[in-house]
């Protein structure tokens, strides 16, 4: 398995910044402030910051006319820092306390989410409580913990230790990187952790979802998108991506944006 991609990070603009629950929130809009309909809201994965989504949050905002934000969740990129060990139940808490708390904070009546990796898992559970949610965009999302998910953050802690995967994310996440890689690596490969599910919670989510995994994704395997189609109670699509890995917006961008675009055009409501 190769290391996490990492990408080089683009000139920021300088960063806005939310309290939520106490903690400053790195987050960056995208789109014309007058644009009407559900906002998009880019939750992004395990080692992720408003950074790394690079232009993407841009140009889906520019193909779908909608408004787009993306934001750093504690402990990441420019945002607050957490204290370590984080809770094995993190997804549970970004997911019922701190996202419904920054659509509040930034007046967001309605979203479109669209989530990668953990935090496409936040993404699911966050649509199954919270009724502003009108669609989930679900990229290499777990709701369940496989050998696969082990075995790649092992791999991690390998390249963590043998290559320059903690230079290349300390330059999103400045003096707290080991705290945001220790702070993901730690739970997954935690034995408490190897038996953690959320198939259960699935059946709550009424609103369409666009579920998208690689073939060739390093952390998860089609179990994954079988387990949410199955599981939620809205419309499900399935798009599986031939030879692609655990990033389909940076593997896949051009069959991948176009898939988005009509899925958040066919949301209604």
């Amino acid at each position: 398995m190769p290391d996490p991609p990492v990408p080089d990070p683009p000139v920021t603009a300088p960063p806005q910044f939310v309290d939520v629950d106490g903690r400053r929130l790195e987050f960056a809009w995208a789109g014309a402030a007058d644009a009407e309909g559900p906002v998009l809201v880019f939750l992004h994965k395990a080692l992720g910051c408003v950074g790394m989504w690079r232009e993407v949050p841009a140009v889906l905002a520019r193909m779908t006319g909608r408004r787009a934000i993306a934001y750093s969740r504690a402990g990441y990129g420019r945002s607050d820092p957490v204290a370590l060990p984080r809770p094995l139940d993190f997804h549970d808490i970004e997911a019922y306390d701190v996202l419904p708390r920054l659509l509040d904070a930034l007046g967001i009546e309605t979203a479109v989410l669209i989530g990668h990796s953990d935090g496409a898992t936040i993404a699911l559970l966050t649509a199954a409580r919270d009724r502003r949610i009108r669609g989930v965009v679900s990229m290499a999302a777990h709701v369940f913990n496989e050998r696969i998910t082990r075995a790649g953050a092992q791999l991690a802690l390998g390249a963590w230790k043998t290559t320059d995967l903690r230079a290349k994310l300390e330059r999103y996440h400045g003096a707290q990187v080991d705290d945001a890689f220790f702070g993901w690596n730690d739970v997954w490969l935690d034995p408490a952790f190897h038996d953690w599910n959320i198939e259960d919670r699935l059946i709550d989510i009424h609103c369409p979802v666009l579920i998208v995994q690689g073939t060739r994704d390093q952390y998860g395997t089609a179990a994954q998108v079988e387990a949410i189609a199955a599981g939620v109670s809205g419309p499900a699509q399935i798009m599986m991506i031939d030879g692609c890995g655990h990033a389909p917006h940076q593997d896949a961008p051009a069959l991948l944006f176009p898939r988005i675009v009509d899925f958040v055009a066919g949301l209604t409501g």
